[in-house]
C-alpha cells in the first residue's frame, strides 16, 4: 500500500484533496440553513407540544390559545398511508417492469416521459385534478386527499426504484438463472433484496414530500376541528394544512399551533424513516 501511495504523483493528490476539500464544503453549506432551520423549530414549537396538543380537538376559533392539533395529526397520517400504499406498490411494480422486462420499446419508452411528466406537475394542479375527478362525485374525504398525494409520489418512486433496481449486478441475475430460478423468484428473491437500500430510500422521498404537501390538500381533504378516523367518508384536515391555515393568522394562538404543527409533521417523518430504514436494514441482501 505504501509503494501505491508513493507512486502516485503530486498533482494527483493535490486534486484529490481538492476534491474531498469542495465536497465537504458542500456539505457544511447544505448543513448550516438546516441546522438554523431546526434550532429556531425546535425553540419555537417545542413549548407547544404536549400530550393535549397531539389529541385534543383543533379550537373553533382562531383566536384561542392552546391545544389541540389531533384531528391534523390523524387526517396527515390517514392521507399520506393511503397515499403511501397505493403509490408504492404500483411504482416498485412498474420500475420492475421497467428494468427487468421492458428495457427498450415503445411502451416503457411511454412509461418513462409520462413519470417525467408528473414530475413536473404542480401540487396545486394535480388537487385539482383530483378534486375534479373525484371531490365533485364523492366529496371530501381523506382517501381523496391520498389519491392528491399517491398522484406526486408514484413518479418518483418509479424513477428511484428504477435506478436502485439498475444499479444491481447483472451476474447475480446470471447466478439465480444458473440455479434453475425463473425470472420472477430471481426477481422476488435476488434482485429486489439486493435494491432494498435504495428503493425504500426513494420511497422515504417520496413519503417525505407526500406528508408535507398543502395545496393538493385544500381541494381534497377539507378541514374539520375534531377527528374523523373514516377515511372514504367525512372531511378532514392534515398537519400541512393547518400550518398553512394558521401561519396566516394574526393571534398568538393560531401562529404558535401553526409552529407546534410544523415540529410535529417534521418528528412524525423521522420517525417513519427511521422505522423503514431499520425494516430495510433487516431485509436487504449484503
Amino acid at each position: 500500500m505504501s509503494a501505491l501511495q508513493g507512486s502516485i504523483s503530486p498533482a494527483r493528490r493535490f486534486r484529490n484533496r481538492a476534491a474531498l476539500g469542495s465536497i465537504w464544503l458542500c456539505v457544511v453549506v447544505a448543513a448550516v440553513p438546516l441546522i438554523f432551520v431546526m434550532t429556531y423549530l425546535v425553540q419555537k414549537g417545542a413549548g407547544v407540544i404536549s400530550w393535549d396538543f397531539l389529541t385534543k380537538d383543533i379550537p373553533i376559533s382562531s383566536r384561542v390559545r392552546g391545544p389541540g392539533m389531533g384531528p391534523a395529526v390523524v387526517g396527515t397520517l390517514l392521507a399520506t398511508g393511503a397515499a403511501t400504499l397505493m403509490a408504492v406498490p404500483l411504482g416498485v411494480l412498474a420500475a420492475v417492469y421497467l428494468n427487468e422486462y421492458g428495457r427498450s420499446g415503445r411502451l416503457p419508452a411511454v412509461i418513462r416521459f409520462l413519470s417525467d411528466i408528473m414530475t413536473g406537475v404542480p401540487s396545486i394542479v394535480m388537487g385539482l385534478f383530483i378534486y375534479t375527478l373525484w371531490v365533485l362525485r364523492f366529496g371530501y374525504s381523506a382517501f381523496a386527499g391520498g389519491l392528491a398525494l399517491g398522484c406526486l409520489m408514484l413518479p418518483i418512486v418509479i424513477r428511484s426504484a428504477e435506478t436502485a433496481l439498475t444499479l444491481v449486478p447483472n451476474e447475480l441475475r446470471e447466478a439465480s438463472a444458473a440455479l434453475g430460478a425463473r425470472r420472477s423468484r430471481t426477481i422476488l428473491t435476488v434482485v429486489i433484496p439486493a435494491a432494498l437500500s435504495g428503493i425504500v430510500s426513494g420511497v422515504l422521498l417520496a413519503v417525505a414530500r407526500a406528508a408535507g404537501e398543502t395545496a393538493p390538500l385544500l381541494f381534497t381533504i377539507g378541514t374539520v376541528t375534531s377527528v374523523n378516523r373514516h377515511i372514504f367518508s367525512g372531511t378532514n384536515t392534515a398537519l400541512s394544512a393547518q400550518i398553512f391555515g394558521n401561519a396566516g393568522q394574526p393571534y398568538e394562538g393560531a401562529i404558535a399551533r401553526a409552529w407546534g404543527a410544523a415540529l410535529t409533521l417534521i418528528v412524525l417523518v423521522f420517525v417513519l424513516t427511521a422505522v423503514a430504514r431499520l425494516i430495510a436494514r433487516r431485509f436487504t441482501v449484503r
